[in-house]
């Protein structure tokens, strides 16, 4: 019978870690499925889905252990049958000027509607001109059915207001 796991890997950024995880995971007869692999502040970061053979799963984990004396820690999670839910995807994205707060804040609107984040990247950078600091968000949202997504939009404009900001939410087809 075969194992879904989630590999959540953080190292220092430098060569090899991939190559390094990915040795592991063949050397246990494992496959690579999916992943979200990115460096960010001279860190490495990511996510791996793999399958592998049961009987596998605790050799591979202790592999992993001793893959820290490198530097490169590896958290391993058993893949859960998520609950099948009703939910329509949203795109949401987000301009305006930097300030401490506007991930939770904006998390907290969509948390109060039951709006799990798929995905979020975020990003800091210079306006033009100015070099006034500038935050960016886009992202993929599971907005239940039950949501009143006209509500939530008001809300968002709200906020949207409060933080001088353009937030915008949109229904994906």
């Amino acid at each position: 019978m075969q194992s879904q796991l989630i590999l959540s890997v953080i190292s220092d950024d430098k060569p090899g870690v991939v190559e390094a995880i990915a040795d592991i995971v063949s050397r246990h007869d494992g496959n690579w499925l999916e992943s979200s692999l990115s460096q960010l502040s001279g860190k490495f970061a990511g996510l791996v889905k793999i399958s592998l053979p049961e009987t596998q799963a605790a050799n591979l984990k202790a592999d992993f252990l001793e893959l820290e004396i490198t530097g490169v820690r590896v958290r391993v999670d058993e893949l859960r049958t998520p609950a099948q839910s009703s939910a329509q995807k949203a795109s949401i994205n987000a301009v305006g000027p930097d300030r401490k707060g506007i991930v939770h804040e904006i998390a907290q609107s969509l948390a109060h509607y039951g709006i799990n984040v798929d995905k979020l990247e975020t990003r800091c950078s210079s306006m033009a001109y100015s070099g006034d600091p500038i935050f960016e968000a886009e992202g993929t949202l599971s907005v239940p059915d039950s949501a009143d997504f006209e509500r939530l939009n008001d809300e968002l404009d709200k906020l949207a207001d409060s933080l001088a900001m353009d937030i915008s939410l949109s229904l994906l087809q």
